[in-house]
């Protein structure tokens, strides 16, 4: 018996030994293309971007402060529209899944398909609406309006998921109390998960922030500033580093430092939804 007992603990010792260095294994192999991207990408566009004339100057003058601007305002404008529509639908397949079956099983439905839709199948129909149907011109805002179809899914399916792990115990108490349905939503249920849904968007803004295939089709290129989204040409990081690109060698430095502005901007969001996640909700007494 003693004998068993000593292989059944040692044959336990070698699997969990095992397990261990194959978890660890597969940490590294996760971690080590990640870091050797970062370091490469910040070896090769260091250099641009520690000119000042980098953030304050057009791309006309050696600067990129036109494409930045222009990927903010374009990213900016889909938020505005994208985060209160995707929060809404959010809401309404969460707490009001019982009143029409059929319509939530079809809102679900297309939520499931936006969510896998490629970047140019949603800039070719934001196009083929746009230019072909409405022969409307192109311009930063069509861009948004790409990158709207891009983010709803994205915030639809995380207020879902935060709305589904708010305890059920708090809408039967404040319902109760006599408290109306909408009231307790928006008392009750957004706030509590509101640092999750405030996770969400900002993920979903760091994912359209990069995407070119909307800035290709929808808007054109322009070595200027321009501030006004709903006329004229805007630059943005993506088309820029295309651009940038397409000049061959002498562009390649700047299209490093494009990508890694890019990536620098992408992690400033994540760090606000990390902020905003921990100093927003409801607070313990």
């Amino acid at each position: 018996m003693a004998l068993e007992l000593t292989t059944t603990s040692t044959r336990r010792k070698v699997t969990n030994q095992v397990a261990r260095a194959a978890v660890a294994l597969s940490v590294l192999l996760a971690v080590l293309p990640l870091g050797w991207l970062v370091v490469t990408l910040v070896s090769h566009g260091i250099s641009p971007i520690l000119n000042a004339a980098w953030w304050t100057q057009a791309e006309r003058y050696g600067g990129a402060a036109n494409a930045i601007i222009g990927t903010l305002i374009q990213t900016l404008l889909a938020a505005v529209i994208a985060v209160p529509l995707g929060i809404l639908v959010g809401v309404y397949l969460v707490e009001y899944a019982d009143r029409n079956k059929r319509l939530i099983k079809l809102t679900t439905f297309m939520v499931d398909v936006l969510s896998g839709v490629p970047s140019i199948v949603a800039a070719l129909f934001v196009y083929a609406v746009w230019r072909t149907s409405l022969d409307l011109p192109r311009s930063g805002f069509v861009v948004a309006l790409a990158l709207v179809l891009l983010m709803v899914p994205l915030v639809v399916r995380s207020t879902e998921e935060m709305l589904k792990i708010v305890p059920h115990d708090l809408r039967e108490a404040s319902y109760a109390l006599g408290v109306p349905k909408w009231k307790t939503i928006m008392k009750i249920v957004l706030p509590t998960a509101m640092s999750g849904i405030i996770t969400g968007v900002m993920l979903a803004v760091a994912r359209v922030m990069g995407e070119s295939a909307p800035v290709l089709i929808l808007v054109g290129a322009t070595r200027a500033t321009n501030w006004n989204p709903f006329e004229g040409n805007q630059q943005s990081l993506p088309l820029m580093m295309l651009q940038e690109y397409n000049n061959g060698p002498s562009g390649y430095d700047t299209v490093w430092g494009a990508a890694l502005t890019l990536v620098i901007a992408v992690g400033i969001v994540y760090v606000a939804a990390r902020l905003l996640a921990r100093f927003t909700g409801v607070k313990a007494a």
